[in-house]
């Protein structure tokens, strides 16, 4: 596949482009996201006081996360039926996303915009948001954003920055996705491509899903793309295999069990979730 820089434009080079865009009356969002024949179908959204993070999602509820808060919500009506609330500068301070996995709701914490940068995995009962246990990484390799499951192993990202909340000597190009086993031992470890990287900067991967086809689909902090991945057969760096122009701006995102290829997202400019059909990237 040709490099994504064909298709994202390098956000660390985009000077010459925004202005010129902005000259045209188009905005630099919409003159990366033209990828022929491939587009995301919006299916519905709703209010959410807390769609600034994420979205966990399963059967019946739709989970809006924010750095300390979680609001449950009927996908039917919109309608809010228990949050959960956390003391803003207490233990669990910035939640980044969250997935519905044997009937818990797993979400990755951070100390963002601290440093050093320390993590953990925090883990809640989805019918009544009552807090269970925590899973801490401490210091590691990063500010953890998203995890996903596989084989009996857990896969987490760790992102970096470039300015606020960034390790000195270590900008968004250290961001990693790391594999753990079922009792957290790290046994393997993959990179982003640099096309990818560029994209995410300054800021890095905010959100991610693995699909059933085996993909990996991406998105950065506020982006309206999902950057689309798969393992390598050698290396240490995951392979680009596209790039879809999305309905929301990055952050997290979660794979809606009932339907085919419905991703949930946010918008954190209009504090909504929204979810679309993902088009299959051929």
């Amino acid at each position: 596949m040709s490099s994504l820089l064909n298709s994202s434009v390098s956000r660390r080079g985009a000077a010459g482009l925004l202005a010129g865009a902005s000259v045209m009356g188009v905005s630099l969002q919409a003159a990366m996201a033209k990828v022929p024949g491939v587009e995301s179908l919006k299916l519905r959204s709703f209010p959410a006081e807390e769609a600034l993070q994420a979205v966990a999602v399963d059967e019946n509820y739709v989970y809006a996360i924010v750095n300390s808060a979680i609001g449950k919500y009927r996908k039917d009506t919109g309608e809010r039926v228990a949050k959960w609330a956390g003391e803003r500068d207490g233990a669990i301070r910035h939640l980044n996303s969250g997935v519905i996995l044997d009937n818990k709701l797993y979400c990755c914490n951070s100390n963002f915009p601290e440093i050093p940068m320390a993590s953990s995995i925090e883990v809640f009962d989805p019918a009544t948001l009552k807090h269970l246990y925590s899973q801490s990484f401490g210091i590691d390799v990063g500010s953890a954003t998203w995890l996903q499951r596989k084989d009996d192993h857990w896969f987490v990202v760790f992102a970096h920055y470039e300015g606020r909340g960034g390790m000195p000597g270590q900008d968004y190009r250290h961001t990693q996705m790391v594999r753990y086993d079922s009792q957290w031992r790290r046994t393997g470890g993959w990179v982003f491509p640099a096309d990818v990287l560029e994209a995410f900067a300054p800021q890095s991967n905010s959100g991610g899903v693995f699909g059933e086809d085996g993909l990996i689909y991406a998105t950065a902090h506020h982006n309206k793309e999902l950057y689309v991945l798969k393992f390598p057969a050698m290396g240490p760096v995951l392979e680009s295999v596209g790039v879809i122009p999305n309905t929301t701006e990055g952050q997290g995102i979660a794979w809606d069990p009932v339907g085919e290829r419905i991703l949930w997202g946010i918008s954190r400019e209009r504090r909504e979730v929204i979810s679309w059909h993902v088009p299959i990237l051929r």
